[in-house]
């Protein structure tokens, strides 16, 4: 070996070398997949007629309020939801539930909550909402529906209807139910999706949605349908006869999610791109 070509590999040596103590020698291990683009508004056979985008500053208060309270809301969950900022936001378009492991009113946690009640609902039609969820062990995002006589009739004889329900430790499946007299609670009745891939629904946005007709209530995964419940299907009585208003939420904790543990990180965000309600238009 001659004295230049020695020279020539120490130098590259040197290099090399120099690269990988400034971290750059190789290129990082994951990529990441940008989010699937936003369906278009139009939808064949369904009309729309009434939509939220969260393209503004803040939430639409024509259409939106905060709940607010931290008394574990009939299932024994841990946070307090508010009305803060730092719990429910819009950023690029999206709206943004987030949970923050905090002490607040005696709590540990706090999240947000929003409900259309007493300004919007809807009875029957195309129900549907992009969503990406959090994940976690202890987290419970979910999108849901109750009936308007809420207040006068209680849960569960008002109903409610599920639309899309996750708990953390379990990414890869999301649930849609139905709950009413004779019905609620863990004898509540639906059905659980998942990839064939077993991919975790924390990874992208997807379309969940319900197509509700008087008789029928069929449920949705970016227009894979898993589920359909009818009256005959029902231990008790059908209760989906009549407006009902719409839930977005991340809990924390809870009987049927457990709690966060160690390995659950915080914050955790649940972005809305849209939700979106339709009406038949081919009958």
């Amino acid at each position: 070996m001659n004295m230049t070509h020695a020279n020539y590999l120490i130098a590259c040596f040197l290099f090399a070398f120099f690269l990988v103590a400034c971290g750059t020698a190789a290129p990082p291990t994951e990529t990441a997949v940008p989010p699937t683009p936003t369906p278009d508004l139009t939808r064949d056979g369904w009309t729309l007629v009434w939509h939220d985008e969260f393209d503004g500053p803040e939430i639409n208060v024509d259409y939106w309020t905060h709940e607010v309270g931290g008394h574990g809301w009939g299932n024994g969950e841990n946070q307090y939801y508010t009305d803060s900022p730092d719990n429910l936001f819009i950023e690029d378009g999206l709206l943004v539930i987030q949970a923050l492991e905090q002490n607040y009113l005696g709590k540990p946690f706090t999240s947000a909550r929003l409900t259309t009640q007493g300004k919007l609902t809807q009875a029957y039609g195309r129900i549907e909402a992009r969503i990406q969820i959090p994940t976690g062990k202890g987290i419970w995002p979910a999108f849901w529906m109750l009936g308007d006589d809420y207040d006068t009739l209680g849960w569960p004889r008002s109903g409610e209807i599920d639309i899309m329900e996750n708990i953390g430790s379990e990414p890869w499946v999301v649930h849609g139910t139905l709950h009413g007299p004779g019905y609620s609670g863990g004898s509540g009745v639906g059905a659980s999706y998942r990839f064939p891939d077993r991919r975790p629904f924390h990874a992208d946005f997807y379309v969940y949605a319900v197509e509700w007709e008087p008789a029928e209530i069929r449920w949705y995964v970016d227009d894979v349908l898993y589920n359909s419940i009818t009256p005959d299907d029902l231990p008790g009585e059908w209760v989906y006869d009549h407006p009902f208003f719409m839930i977005l939420n991340v809990a924390v904790g809870g009987r049927w999610p457990g709690y966060p543990d160690q390995n659950t990180e915080f914050p955790q965000r649940m972005l809305v791109d849209y939700v979106r309600i339709y009406e038949r238009s081919d009958r």
